[in-house]
């Protein structure tokens, strides 16, 4: 992990050397976030690589935070004081408690992809996608839809109010020096 945020944090200082304005998510293990050094080798590293903490979102999973909540919100709370955006990845898969949703000091639900494939077919998929977009902006939290596969489920995501939709729909994975024509092409158009 610590090599994937030294690439993180090399490739964002190269964009916004460029002028080029992009926030980077990182996925956080359940065992970086239980490290003892974790912050101070994260707090080590935004100093080497001169970037700012407010230009990534680190995602940490529903089941991580849950192992362990008393410990994860307060390495939450660090990270977030630190200027880090803070994600939920694959929110709905794991046992979360409403009351720890609202203790939680993130930025962002990411609805997991198990919900996402059949949105348009399986009603009560589209029960929970819709739900959890309105209890998520009702908490003042940004909404991110994971595996959104085809044109349909992104037009029926937009239309629930989803904040921002990831999947091959958008695009699959590319490498960082294509991102940029990449975006260029989606701005002209």
């Amino acid at each position: 992990t610590e090599w994937v945020i030294s690439e993180a944090f090399t490739q964002a200082k190269k964009w916004h050397d460029a002028g080029i304005q992009l926030k980077i998510s990182i996925n956080i293990s359940a065992n970086n976030l239980h490290e003892p050094d974790f912050v101070t080798k994260t707090t080590a590293l935004l100093k080497l690589h001169s970037v700012e903490a407010s230009w990534f979102t680190l995602e940490i999973t529903e089941s991580t935070i849950m192992a362990n909540p008393s410990h994860s919100l307060e390495i939450l709370k660090q990270l977030k004081s630190m200027g880090f955006s803070l994600s939920v990845d694959d929110f709905g898969t794991g046992y979360s408690s409403l009351a720890y949703l609202r203790e939680m000091p993130v930025n962002e639900l990411k609805i997991d992809q198990s919900f996402i494939f059949n949105l348009i077919t399986n009603k009560n998929n589209a029960v929970i996608v819709h739900s959890t977009i309105n209890l998520a902006h009702n908490l003042g939290l940004t909404v991110v839809a994971e595996g959104v596969e085809d044109k349909q489920t992104f037009d029926q995501l937009k239309e629930l109010g989803c904040d921002l939709l990831q999947g091959y729909c958008i695009s699959r994975p590319i490498p960082a020096d294509e991102l940029i024509p990449l975006l260029k092409k989606y701005h002209d158009n």
